[in-house]
């Protein structure tokens, strides 16, 4: 598993809060920075949509005082948007610790979203007391072997919302476990090499940082079964901070939280929010918008503060 310096992480990590458009014309991502108020239309064909992340509602602690607060001005900032992105992705960690009222909390919030529909997956902090019992009972609906893994298709390319979390109390890791990697394996199989393709889990799909368990430990048995696919994007959070990596036609995306942000890899004892101020800590967590588009540029990831 990869162990990446000082010098490769600055590579490929952006420190400050980020606001993307992404969107998808032919089935490449390809992102560019969005201000409030600012037209995001897509190419003839295209469309975008919106990755949430992290949004901890119930955390209180010295970098953020109101998390709730925070994901609202973000909200407020997607809803600037014209047009409207198509769909929202929240890759995990909706609540802090399943803190009660925490779902409601988000989502009264996220009903104010101007978009046709909002895909879920969870995060540890979503299964924790539970094994996942609340989020599946609201969000489990038309998903597949009562896990909380789906698969759909938006004009043209396919979207897997993986979970990678149910073992993540106990071993401190992300999983797949082989039920899933099965369904994944047989949900790809009909598909053309030219389908662009959306993965979308909470913990990421390649070896961030083991040592602090920011890894998913099955994950190459799920990307073996993509790296035929000309065009695959993988979508993440749980650490907070913008990463990207590419191999091959994989390209890999680490968003940050709405509601603090975690250290660098290795840049502190061990992982969890920051103890900076609130004034520094918001120009550390973001959202994430992207657009697909036709052609073949790797994914740009550009950032703009919160504060």
């Amino acid at each position: 598993m990869d162990r990446l310096d000082r010098r490769g992480f600055l590579q490929c990590m952006a420190w400050t809060g980020s606001a993307l458009v992404w969107t998808s014309t032919g089935g490449v991502l390809s992102s560019r920075m969005i201000r409030p108020a600012e037209a995001a239309d897509p190419a003839p064909g295209g469309f975008s949509f919106v990755q949430i992340s992290d949004t901890h509602i119930g955390f209180k602690g010295q970098a953020n005082g109101d998390a709730a607060a925070t994901l609202q001005q973000l909200l407020d900032r997607v809803n600037a948007l014209r047009p409207a992105p198509a769909f929202v992705l929240h890759t995990g960690d909706q609540t802090h610790g399943q803190k009660p009222g925490a779902f409601d909390t988000l989502a009264e919030m996220l009903k104010s979203v101007k978009t046709e529909r909002i895909f879920y997956v969870p995060g540890e902090h979503d299964v924790f007391l539970d094994g996942g019992k609340e989020y599946l009972a609201r969000y489990g609906k038309g998903t597949v072997g009562e896990r909380g893994w789906q698969s759909f298709d938006y004009k043209g390319t396919h979207f897997v919302g993986l979970v990678n979390v149910l073992k993540y109390k106990g071993e401190g890791i992300g999983a797949l476990g082989q039920d899933q990697i099965e369904w994944l394996e047989k949900d790809l199989a009909p598909l053309s090499a030219s389908t662009p393709i959306v993965v979308f889990a909470h913990v990421p799909l390649w070896a961030v940082y083991p040592q602090w368990g920011w890894v998913t430990e099955d994950a190459e048995r799920a990307l073996a079964g993509l790296r035929r696919f000309g065009s695959v994007t993988v979508l993440n959070g749980h650490i907070h901070q913008v990463m990207t990596k590419v191999e091959g036609t994989v390209r890999f995306h680490t968003a940050m939280s709405t509601a603090f942000p975690q250290p660098a890899p290795g840049a502190a004892p061990s992982p969890g929010p920051m103890k900076i101020p609130e004034t520094e800590a918001r120009r550390m967590i973001g959202v994430t918008q992207a657009t697909l588009v036709q052609g073949t540029e790797p994914l740009a990831i550009v950032d703009s503060t919160l504060g």
